[in-house]
């Protein structure tokens, strides 16, 4: 039997609804992490992201809304194990598992440093 492709780092198989559950910077591969998801504001820890397999995503403000939020839509790629978007989310994926899809950017901020992403499957 073989296994199913929906788990596939693939446009079919992360396309899905997804709450941020963690987010992390490294200053350099030597550094402890350090959890930026606590600093950030309430309103903007329930927002959901839907990648859809047609190559649209949608950022959607739910729950607490930010004051003066707009939802964000646009398109999406996979190629190999990087996602882009033509707005803000890109990066490496390096691990995805149908539930939970990891990624990471590196010299996000000065070089050397890496902010990590955990996404949940909503």
């Amino acid at each position: 039997m073989s296994t199913p492709s929906t788990c596939e780092i693939s446009m079919n198989g992360l396309s899905g609804s997804y709450k941020l559950t963690s987010l992390q910077y490294r200053a350099n591969g030597t550094t402890a992490p350090v959890d930026y998801l606590s600093s950030m504001e309430d309103c903007e820890k329930d927002d959901i992201l839907v990648l859809k397999n047609n190559g649209m995503y949608e950022y959607n403000d739910l729950g607490t809304a930010c004051k003066d939020s707009e939802p964000e839509h646009g398109t999406w790629t996979v190629k190999g194990n990087t996602l882009s978007t033509d707005g803000t989310l890109h990066g490496t994926i390096s691990s995805y598992d149908c539930k939970t899809m990891v990624y990471y950017i590196d010299d996000a901020i000065v070089k050397g440093d890496r902010i990590i992403f955990t996404m949940t499957k909503q």
